[in-house]
C-alpha cells in the first residue's frame, strides 16, 4: 500500500512543477503518475527488502505530449528512494539521455524535497581509449603497418586517419574533448572508431597507466553513489548478459524506466545474435598460432603459459578441419547445388539447417569450447601478471599482451556461441531462431558468413529480466500496434495479466495538423517508378517549404532524390550520412533562426527521437509507408513461424510493425500544444489496400485530406 506519506509527497513536488511553469495539470499526465505510483508503490516485500509479489510491472503508451518523462520521474524517484532500491532509466536515444540529464533531472532534482544524485552510464565502446590510441600509434610510426584485428592483412594506415587519429589524441589530451564519442560533431564509421575503444576482455582496468584519465572509468566513478543511472537499452542487456549487476546495479534491488520500450525487443534479439566467417575464422586461427609464439617468447617461454599453448593446439586443429569440411559442405550447397541463392544471402527455412551442417557446427562448438577456455586461462595469468603475482612476467609485457589476449578470449567466445546456436535444435513450440548465409566477396575470393539470431527475446526477457528486477515501467509514445498491446505484451514476454494503458495526448490534433494523401500515379512496390514521381513531388513543393523533414525508407531511394532535385532546393538539404544527427538538428535550427530554410533528409533513426518544436518543423514528408525489408532473414523466419502455427504473418506482424513505425514517424511533427503543420504521405497503399484503414485509424486523428 502507498503510503500517505509518498502519496503527499508526490503530489506535493507534482504542483510544485504546475506552479513553476504556470501550467494546468494534464489528464494523462496525472493519470500517469498514478498509474507508475499504484503500481510501484504496492510491490510487497519480505523482512529483507526482497519483492514477494508479482504485480510489479506496467507498460504505459503515453501520447505525444503528455509529459510522460516529468511523470516518471516524480511519481518514481520518491518510491525508489523509500524502498532503498536504485532507479536505472533505459532509454534508446542519447538524445534522451541528454534530456534527462540537462534538463529534466536537475528540475525534478529541485522540486524534490530531499537530494537527488545521478549518473549517466554508456557503454564502453562509446569511450575513447588512450592506452588503444597510444599502441595504434606508437605502432605505426615504429613499423609503418598495424592489425586491427588477428585475422586481417596489416596494412599501412592512410596518411587522413592517421592524422585524424592524432588529432583525436591531441584534443584530449588538451581537454578539448572529453573522450565521448557522442561529444563529437562529426560522424565517425564504425571501422575508424573501432581501433580507439576496448571492450571488457582487453582492458586492464585499474592496472592501465592511463586509468587514472580514463573517460569509461571517470564516467563510473559516481554510480555507486547515485540514486539514478541514466543508461540505454543495450547496456541493460549487457549487463543482463553477464549475469546482472556487473555493470548496473543488481536487478533485484533495482527499479527500470524503459523510456523508448518500443525499442526493446529488437534490441534484445540482436544483443543475442552471433556471425561467423569461414575464411575470416581460419585466418585469424592461423594468426592466433603466431601471435601465442611471440607472446610466449616475449613471457620467457613461461611453463605455465607454455602449458596452455600446447593444449591449445589440438583443439585448433580440430576447428581447422571442421571449417574445412563446412566450407566444402556450403560450396556444393550454395554455389554448385541446386539450392544456390539468388542474391547474396541464404536463409534456412524455419531457421533449420540440414545434417552435415549441424554435425559440422557440434565440431566446432565443442573444440571451440576447449580453445576458448585455454585462452581465458592465459588472460588471468596475464592478468595475475599485471598484479606482481608472476615476477617471471615482465608487467610491462603482460600490459601489452593482456589486451591482445582478450581480443583473442573473445573471439573464441563468439565462434562458440555462433555453432552452438547452428548445432542446437530450437526447443519445439517456442518462437525459432533465424540461421542464415551471407555470400562476401573477398580480397581472397568467396567467403560465407554464418548469422544467426533469435526472433523473440520474449523468454530471455522474462527469465532475466521480469521475474528478477524489484519493478518496471515500460512507455513510450508508441506502445500499442493497430490500437492494441498484444504485441508488445508477446515480443517483451510480460505476464498477460500486466497492467497496460493507454493514455491520449492533449493536443488538438484535427485543428493544429493535417494528414495529407496527394494523388500519386506509380505503385511504391515498383521503387524506380515511385522514387521518380517522388523527386517530381519534392522539386514541385519544397521551393516554399520552410522548415522541413523528409523520410525515405532506403539510402538508395534517399541518394537518388537529392541528386536529382533543383540546385535551389538542394542547397537547403541536409542530409543523414554527413553529419551526425545532432550535428544536422543543430544546423537546421541555426538556418531556421536566420529566416531561412533548411530541410533534413533522413532515414528511420529521424523517424523517431527528433524533438523540433514550433517553427523548427511546419512539414514532415514520409515518401514510403514503413514495412520492414522484405528479405530480411529475422523477419521472414517469425513470419514462417506464424504462418506454421496457422496466423497471417503479413496482418499480425508486418502491418503492426508498419504501424508502430508510421506513428512514430507522424509524431515529429507536433511536439507542443502551439505547434502546427501538415504530415505528407507519398503512398497511396493507405487507400487503395485493405489494411490503409487500419493503419491511418492508429494515426493521431489529423484532419485528413486525401485526393
Amino acid at each position: 500500500m502507498l503510503s500517505d506519506t509518498l502519496k503527499n509527497s508526490i503530489q506535493a513536488s507534482y504542483r510544485r512543477f504546475l506552479a513553476d511553469h504556470d501550467m494546468k495539470p494534464r489528464y494523462g499526465q496525472k493519470m500517469m503518475i498514478a498509474h507508475i505510483a499504484r503500481t510501484l508503490g504496492t510491490i510487497e516485500t519480505d523482512e529483507k527488502g526482497d519483492r514477494v509479489n508479482g504485480n510489479h510491472l506496467c507498460v504505459i503508451e503515453a501520447g505525444t505530449g503528455t509529459g510522460k518523462t516529468m511523470a516518471y520521474l516524480l511519481s518514481a524517484i520518491p518510491i525508489a528512494k523509500s524502498q532503498s532500491k536504485s532507479l536505472v532509466i533505459s532509454t534508446a536515444t542519447v538524445a534522451l539521455q541528454e534530456q534527462l540529464l540537462n534538463k529534466d533531472l536537475p528540475e525534478v532534482a529541485r522540486l524534490l524535497s530531499e537530494n537527488v544524485r545521478y549518473v549517466l552510464a554508456k557503454g564502453r565502446g562509446r569511450y575513447f581509449c588512450i592506452s588503444q590510441a597510444e599502441k595504434l600509434l606508437d605502432s605505426q610510426h615504429q613499423t609503418g603497418q598495424i592489425a586491427l584485428y588477428e585475422d586481417e592483412i596489416q596494412h599501412q594506415i592512410d596518411p587522413a586517419s592517421l592524422a585524424f587519429y592524432q588529432e583525436l589524441l591531441g584534443k584530449f589530451a588538451s581537454g578539448e574533448w572529453d573522450g565521448d564519442r557522442d561529444s563529437l560533431a562529426l560522424e565517425i564509421e564504425a571501422s575508424r572508431w573501432a581501433p580507439l575503444t576496448s571492450d571488457h576482455t582487453r582492458c586492464t582496468n585499474r592496472r592501465c597507466s592511463n586509468f587514472s584519465v580514463c573517460p569509461f572509468y571517470k564516467s563510473r566513478d559516481a554510480m555507486d553513489k547515485a540514486d539514478i543511472v541514466v543508461a540505454n537499452h543495450d547496456l541493460v542487456l549487457a549487463d543482463l548478459s553477464l549475469g546482472g549487476g556487473a555493470i548496473l546495479p543488481e536487478p533485484a534491488n533495482t527499479i527500470y524506466i524503459f523510456d523508448e520500450a518500443h525499442h526493446l525487443s529488437s534490441k534484445a534479439t540482436g544483443h543475442f545474435a552471433y556471425s561467423m566467417r569461414v575464411k575470416g575464422t581460419q585466418r585469424w586461427l592461423k594468426s592466433s598460432v603466431k601471435q601465442l609464439d611471440v607472446m610466449l617468447d616475449e613471457c620467457d617461454n613461461n611453463a605455465v603459459l607454455a602449458q596452455y599453448v600446447e593444449r591449445m593446439a589440438p583443439a585448433r586443429q580440430d576447428i581447422d578441419l571442421a571449417l574445412d569440411q563446412l566450407q566444402s559442405n556450403l560450396r556444393a550447397m550454395l554455389i554448385d547445388g541446386v539450392q544456390r541463392p539468388s542474391s547474396e544471402r541464404f536463409r534456412f527455412p524455419k531457421g533449420v539447417l540440414p545434417e552435415v551442417m549441424i554435425h559440422s557446427a557440434v565440431e566446432i562448438a565443442a573444440a571451440a569450447e576447449k580453445w576458448m577456455l585455454k585462452a581465458e586461462q592465459i588472460v588471468d595469468v596475464l592478468k595475475e601478471a599485471l598484479d606482481g603475482g608472476v615476477p617471471e612476467i615482465n608487467r610491462d609485457v603482460a600490459e601489452r599482451w593482456y589486451p591482445r589476449m582478450g581480443l583473442m578470449w573473445m573471439r573464441a567466445q563468439s565462434l562458440y556461441w555462433l555453432n552452438k546456436s547452428y548445432a542446437v535444435s530450437d526447443p519445439e513450440g517456442l518462437a525459432p531462431t533465424a540461421r542464415w548465409i551471407n555470400l562476401i566477396d573477398g580480397s581472397d575470393g568467396l567467403d560465407f558468413e554464418c548469422r544467426s539470431s533469435p526472433v523473440s527475446a520474449a523468454d530471455t526477457l522474462q527469465e532475466h529480466l521480469w521475474s528478477s528486477c524489484f519493478g518496471a515501467v515500460l512507455t513510450s509514445a508508441t506502445m500499442t500496434a493497430l490500437g492494441h498491446f498484444n504485441r508488445v505484451i508477446s515480443e517483451l514476454g510480460l505476464p498477460q495479466d500486466v497492467l497496460c494503458e493507454r493514455l491520449p495526448s492533449p493536443f488538438n490534433y484535427p485543428q493544429a495538423a493535417v494528414l495529407s494523401v496527394p494523388r500519386m500515379l506509380s505503385d511504391p512496390g515498383k521503387p524506380e517508378e515511385h522514387t521518380q514521381e517522388v523527386i517530381s513531388f519534392l522539386n514541385q513543393n519544397l521551393e516554399k517549404s520552410t522548415a522541413t523533414l523528409v523520410l525515405f525508407s532506403s539510402w538508395r531511394q534517399m541518394f537518388t532524390v537529392l541528386e536529382k532535385l533543383e540546385s535551389t532546393i538542394r542547397s537547403k538539404v541536409l542530409a543523414q550520412g554527413d553529419l551526425t544527427k545532432n550535428e544536422i538538428i543543430r544546423k537546421h535550427k541555426e538556418v531556421i533562426d536566420t529566416q531561412k530554410s533548411s530541410i533534413i533528409f533522413g532515414l528511420a533513426s529521424f523517424a523517431e527521437g527528433v524533438d523540433l518544436p514550433g517553427k523548427y518543423l511546419t512539414e514532415v514528408i514520409i515518401t514510403k509507408l514503413p514495412f520492414g525489408v522484405p528479405d530480411d532473414p529475422v523477419d521472414a523466419t517469425m513470419a514462417e513461424w506464424i504462418e506454421q502455427r496457422g496466423g497471417n504473418a503479413f496482418m499480425e506482424w508486418t502491418v503492426p510493425e508498419a504501424s508502430m513505425r508510421l506513428t512514430q514517424a507522424t509524431g515529429r511533427l507536433l511536439r507542443t500544444e502551439q505547434d502546427s503543420g501538415r504530415v505528407i504521405l507519398l503512398d497511396r497503399r493507405v487507400v487503395t489496400r485493405r489494411y490503409g484503414r487500419q493503419l491511418l485509424d492508429a494515426l493521431p486523428p489529423f484532419r485528413r485530406e486525401i485526393s
